[in-house]
């Protein structure tokens, strides 16, 4: 975490740089201080650095420029009182290093990596003007060594400590090169793992559907590690990478050199982008994001960082709404309250809270002593100090060092409790003596709580994921910001639960009014699916309405859902609606219509019965069989009302009088008009001999052929009925919205022979009616029944092609259609041209006319 306190027009408050004539006091503060005890620990923290603008030699001073500059980095500090409460705790701990006190030894570690091993040398050897192999020291009291933030000050610290074995914990973030074994083997990390850091990452991806997201990372072994991991796990989630940046491995916190790159970034469509590193690998990078006030992105991060914005604009922060995961840590109270009773006065021999009481509470350095503060604010402390300042939360850095200590003293203590009989007492107080390298087995085995909630287990080669806790970072006027946590991760929950987040804490970037979307292109919504694009990404699709009866309620779905067939998908295709039950109902349109010329050709059947009957005793019902004539009248009566049958809610009873009236009518009906066509074929065509035909005319034998075809057409039915009879069923798919409810014929073949047998017996009819067509018109009806018979098989053959084509009411509405229009064309072609004598043309239904035209007949015959 770096905030520099140098540059003034980024602060706002007095000037922060100073050159070596600026004030006295800042260069006769030595930068190194420490605390006595009988067991000491080395800490090197960077906390300040020089520096040159112009690079301009001193004449006088060899390796020193005239624009020399100290550049202070006051939120590092909270490490300093990280390490001081961790001792003082556990020096006040009865239990834990009886009768041995902790000290520590401080030296900062500069920020150039030349200069890096200077302060250990001189740590190690006791003299400022070191020698190589040569130790100073009287008494060496120490026992392990603290080191970082960065990995080049950890790596160096520890290869001069490997060669001494003296144990060295880092608290910097976790790097796989510092856990080799091998090269480090005196060196332990208290930092965590980052092994499900990306589970984290692709978790949330997941809840907030970001589909399409960049990538900046470091350029660095850490970096490829996390773009490989990173890249595999959002492949597995159908998560695509619109970029990956690798920042160079040059750009370090100090430089401010512009990425050229950077501003392109603005204009892709990722409006999520993932950063991931460390703070001294992203300082460059988060200050140029910065100045480019890119408010149009949401910032995911790894890491903290402490960028300070200049602007007084409220909210108009490249960083506001960013997503921060950070190590969950426990509570922190104890230290908290610590370091608000933390003041130059408690601490006299601390070199920098003198500084910063002059910084920012208008202290005065005493004449006398520069350690001393004169006309300061008897209320002043670190927690009046602006979080870009100083943050009296704890760091994870500071959090790791806490661990690091109370692990060198569980560790110490579990030595010591083995070399009681060695122990030398000095003035009746028990002095520890110990080699550093006599540590290494007791820290490999330590397991204690510690006392800001937290667990230490220095398990090194094998350690969990840690727990990450989700921060939202608020921007606020005159660059101040705020973390907010808005939620939680856990590796070792149950799959589906490990993310938690409170929506409604986030606070988004300026340019978004609700929950950004990142996708490479325009979201299915509902009522489409995804298709996939020929040579683009599985992230890049395109969409398709569901297929019909299909719906889709979500967005962005793969495969629409079928509506059950009880249902059907509404015009947006969005949801399932109930089908309503439908069937040929008598109040239709279509019903009633069918209705009303069933009844209507009911009653006119009727009607010629009645006329038929009343006029039973004239020639013209005479001649033409009058007995025929009332059976096949009231045949096509049933026929008639038969046709209702098929309208309204059917039933099993229906279902099952439909066919079998249907076709024993029809039977009948076809039978009488054979019969009739027989009867005339007989007396006028036949030459049998007289007494014969007086015979078959006065037994009325032809009229038989009635019961014995009706007869055959119920053995039909009968099979028909005992085989697969019909039975009601339901069509949900004849029209959209609606279930049908119809009959369903069961044995198709059954219902094809009835219609077969039927046509038979209108193709046997037409036969006999056409054998007689050219015999006297007065009694001839042949030429009418043969052309009632040609309409009756068109209209029955024309039926079974439409019939099995249509579907729902339509097929029912056809079968009505078709026997009123075959029963019609009986009634009309048979009987209206008699119903037309009878009733228009009396004169011509007398018995003189007849055998008038008889004999006119008979002489045209005999002229021929």
């Amino acid at each position: 975490m770096f905030s520099w306190i140098f540059i003034p027009w980024l602060l706002q408050i007095p000037t922060l740089l100073w050159a070596y004539s600026s004030s006295e006091c800042y260069f006769r503060i030595t930068e190194e201080f420490h605390h006595e005890g009988d067991v000491v620990i080395g800490a090197f923290f960077p906390l300040h650095t020089f520096y040159t603008g112009k690079t301009l030699p001193d004449d006088t001073k060899p390796n020193f420029y005239v624009d020399f500059y100290l550049q202070y980095n006051f939120k590092n500090y909270q490490f300093v009182l990280a390490l001081v409460f961790a001792i003082e705790e556990i020096n006040r701990n009865p239990y834990l290093l009886p009768n041995t006190s902790l000290g520590f030894y401080f030296r900062n570690v500069p920020y150039a990596e030349r200069d890096i091993l200077e302060n250990a040398f001189i740590w190690i050897t006791g003299i400022k003007d070191y020698i190589a192999n040569y130790n100073c020291r009287k008494k060496s009291k120490s026992a392990a060594v603290l080191t970082g933030t960065a990995l080049a000050a950890s790596a160096q610290v520890g290869t001069l400590m490997q060669l001494y074995k003296t144990p060295q914990l880092t608290f910097g973030p976790f790097d796989p090169i510092l856990d080799d074994r091998r090269q480090f083997y005196s060196l332990y990390q208290m930092a965590p793992k980052d092994t499900s850091i990306s589970l984290a990452l692709v978790a949330l991806m997941l809840h907030f559907k970001w589909s399409w997201v960049g990538l900046i990372l470091p350029d660095d072994h850490k970096g490829t590690h996390i773009v490989s991991e990173l890249r595999r796990e959002l492949e597995i989630n159908r998560i695509c990478i619109a970029f990956v940046k690798m920042i160079p491995g040059t750009w370090t916190s100090l430089s401010n050199k512009f990425w050229k790159n950077l501003g392109e970034i603005q204009n892709l469509s990722a409006n999520v982008i993932i950063i991931y590193g460390d703070t001294y690998s992203l300082q460059g990078l988060m200050r140029n994001i910065g100045q480019l006030l890119m408010t149009g992105k949401v910032w995911v991060l790894n890491a903290q960082w402490d960028y300070i914005n200049h602007a007084d604009y409220f909210l108009l922060d490249s960083f506001h709404g960013s997503l921060i995961f950070s190590q969950h840590l426990g509570e922190s109270f104890e230290f908290t309250n610590f370091i608000r009773t933390v003041n130059p006065y408690k601490y006299p021999k601390d070199n920098y809270l003198p500084k910063i009481w002059f910084l920012f509470f208008k202290c005065a350095f005493s004449e006398i002593d520069c350690h001393l503060l004169e006309n300061c604010h008897p209320n002043a402390s670190l927690d009046l100090l602006p979080r870009h300042i100083f943050d009296i939360v704890m760091s994870e850095e500071s959090y790791n060092i806490y661990n690091a200590v109370y692990t060198v003293a569980h560790s110490l203590h579990k030595m010591s409790l083995q070399q009681v009989e060695i122990q030398q007492y000095t003035n009746g107080k028990p002095q520890m003596e110990f080699f550093p390298w006599q540590l290494h087995p007791f820290l490999r085995k330590v397991h204690a709580n510690n006392h800001v909630g937290g667990h230490l287990d220095a398990d090194w080669k094998q350690k969990l994921g840690p727990d990450y806790d989700i921060f939202n970072f608020w921007n606020f006027p005159k660059g101040l910001g705020l973390k907010v946590k808005v939620g939680t991760f856990s590796s070792n929950a149950p799959l589906g639960q490990q993310l938690s987040l409170t929506e409604q804490m986030i606070r988004w970037p300026i340019s978004f009014t609700k929950i950004p979307h990142s996708v490479c292109l325009k979201s299915c919504g509902p009522g489409f699916r995804k298709i996939a694009l020929e040579y683009r990404v599985v992230c890049c699709y395109g969409c398709i309405p569901c297929p019909d009866n299909e719906i889709s309620n979500e967005t962005d779905v793969d495969q629409c859902v079928k509506c059950p067939e009880s249902q059907y998908a509404n015009a947006e295709k969005k949801q399932c609606l109930e089908k309503t039950v439908s069937f040929l109902a008598h109040e239709d349109p279509l019903g009633m219509a069918l209705t009303t010329t069933a009844l209507c050709l009911s009653a006119l059947t009727a009607m010629v019965l009645g006329v038929f009957v009343k006029n039973r005793d004239t020639p013209i019902v005479k001649a033409n069989n009058r007995a025929l004539s009332y059976t096949l009248l009231i045949t096509l009566t049933i026929c008639f009302l038969c046709s209702l049958l098929f309208i309204g809610r059917p039933n099993t009873a229906t279902c099952i009088l439909q066919q079998t009236i249907f076709g024993v009518a029809f039977t009948v009906a076809l039978s009488t008009v054979l019969a009739k066509a027989i009867t005339v074929v007989i007396a006028f065509k036949i030459t049998f001999p007289g007494r014969m035909v007086r015979w078959l005319m006065i037994s009325k034998a032809p009229n038989l052929i009635i019961p014995i075809c009706t007869l055959i057409q119920l053995v039909i039915c009968g099979m028909w009925m005992a085989i697969s009879p019909p039975f009601i069923d339901q069509d949900a798919y004849a029209e959209h919205g609606h279930i049908i409810i119809l009959c369903n014929k069961g044995s198709a073949v059954a219902f094809h022979c009835v219609l077969g047998y039927l046509c038979s017996l209108a193709l046997g009819s037409y036969t006999m009616a056409f054998l007689s067509r050219n015999l006297p018109d007065t009694f001839n009806e042949a030429k009418f029944l043969s052309f009632s018979m040609q309409v009756f098989f068109c209209v029955w053959v024309t039926f079974l092609p439409v019939y099995h084509s249509t579907k729902g009411k339509d097929m029912v509405a056809m079968e009505v259609f078709s026997i009123l229009a075959s029963s019609a064309a009986l009634l009309g072609l048979i009987f209206a041209p008699k119903c037309y004598i009878i009733l228009l043309r009396p004169d011509r239904n007398s018995l003189n006319l007849i055998k008038h035209k008889t004999h006119s007949q008979r002489n045209k015959h005999l002229r021929h």
